[in-house]
């Protein structure tokens, strides 16, 4: 079992560093190329930041795919399957897509079709729902036209989601990251704790796609020096849907053999054990609830459900007072949660603490959310590990305010004050400066 968590490990590092490599010389080609396009009222950053970062994150998705064909346990996946060339071609067509919409920019009716047309492709070549587990039913199969249409809506979804959520530094990134971590640990359970190779595909796509998000990051992270503009987060979508649909839809639930008994009973008496095939949307909810409010909002007001406003979950979060950075962390956190709790009452459903330990998490995350002026800091010990925004500095004797002590550390400026000085943590307050519409 080592050796393939090796090759999946090489596999993650070889994307994630060829996607860090190209993002550098992305970034300037995409200034050079004029992709920097004007801020708009619902944008959160202060100054043109290019895009295209979506063409690093290609890259390093060819090259992910491109060593693993020549790893030994992974070289079946290649030679059994279709599914890696599938998801290739259905990459690139939205990747193109995306390309174009970042430069120029593409009606949102024309880039729904594109993203079904790439869906399509995928499921001309193999990568199709064949069948789904009904709890109390069984294994129902669907017809052709049946699967194509499930499977073209999943893409179509998931693509949307993942774009809706892309409105903060590190945020589609970080939290598709997260979704496929959750995801690679089920698909990898189901490959060798159950012995099914058709879980196989799934878990290398959620590497790569691992790979993919950790080596964009460092580029993105606030203050973002590049955007994955629509070209990386409509392509990062397609790879998460991908991985889902080939679980969901390859796997078929008999070859668990988990009960004994009728198919019907089986299936209903494992259906925590189904959460993640049946629900796959479940490892990126937040930004599926997120696109659920966007449509309703949008459609109660009279607009378009594709215009953009902002009202979006991260929008929110800044309002009321949550710096930049927290309000991501405070997603991550959120994805994290639901996706490996998720995963983990899967494993074991009958388990009471995993109850307890999810609603305890959730209760912190409540919390969290309801503290945006709270800001940790950390011991003096640690200082050097952390971020300046969460080191404990004290004030010159020619800085102290009238009353305070020269040399004891200066309290934190309320998060919700406009006009942030040179004196204080300038990164604590981009936000209120940046967001006025």
């Amino acid at each position: 079992m080592g050796q393939p968590v090796r090759e999946y490990l090489l596999t993650l590092c070889v994307t994630a560093a060829v996607t860090y490599l190209l993002t550098g010389p992305v970034r300037k080609f995409a200034i050079a190329a004029g992709a920097m396009p004007e801020i708009r009222a619902r944008d959160v950053h202060r100054e043109p930041t290019p895009r295209l970062g979506g063409i690093a994150m290609f890259g390093g998705l060819c090259a992910g795919l491109l060593v693993a064909a020549h790893l030994a346990n992974l070289k079946p996946v290649f030679e059994l399957s279709n599914e890696p060339r599938a998801l290739l071609s259905g990459a690139g067509l939205i990747w193109l897509l995306g390309v174009l919409d970042d430069k120029w920019g593409v009606d949102a009716l024309v880039k729904l079709g594109g993203q079904m047309i790439a869906a399509g492709v995928m499921v001309l070549q193999g990568l199709t729902i064949l069948w789904i587990p009904v709890p109390g039913v069984g294994n129902v199969s669907l017809t052709p036209m049946q699967g194509t249409l499930l499977t073209v809506a999943l893409v179509v979804i998931t693509i949307n989601a993942v774009n809706f959520v892309d409105g903060l530094d590190g945020l589609a990134s970080g939290m598709v990251c997260i979704a496929a971590a959750a995801f690679f640990v089920y698909a990898y359970r189901l490959w060798y704790g159950h012995n099914l190779e058709a879980a196989a595909p799934a878990a290398l796509f959620a590497a790569v796609l691992m790979g993919m998000c950790l080596g964009f990051l460092p580029h993105n992270m606030h203050p973002a020096r590049i955007f994955m503009g629509d070209s990386g987060s409509m392509l990062i979508g397609l790879v998460l849907a991908a991985g889902a649909i080939s679980l969901t839809g390859q796997l078929d639930p008999d070859a668990l053999k988990l009960f004994e008994g009728s198919e019907r009973a089986a299936v209903q008496a494992t259906v925590p054990v189904y959460i993640p095939l049946l629900l796959p949307l479940t490892v990126i909810a937040v930004p599926v609830a997120d696109l659920l409010l966007a449509i309703v909002r949008r459609t109660w007001k009279g607009q378009s459900p594709f215009a953009a406003d902002r009202g979006h979950l991260h929008h929110r979060l800044l309002e009321i007072g949550h710096s930049h950075s927290r309000a991501v962390l405070i997603m991550y956190f959120w994805s994290a949660l639901i996706a490996f709790g998720t995963v983990a009452y899967s494993v074991q459903s009958a388990s009471v603490w995993i109850l307890l330990v999810i609603t305890a998490l959730s209760a912190v995350g409540l919390g969290l959310l309801l503290m945006p002026r709270f800001t940790p800091r950390a011991p003096r010990w640690a200082e050097r590990f952390v971020p300046p925004r969460y080191r404990r500095r004290a004030v010159p004797p020619e800085a102290a305010p009238e009353g305070a002590v020269p040399g004891e550390p200066r309290e934190p400026v309320p998060a919700g004050l406009h006009g942030a000085t040179a004196i204080g943590d300038r990164s604590r307050f981009t936000r209120t400066s940046t967001h006025h519409g």
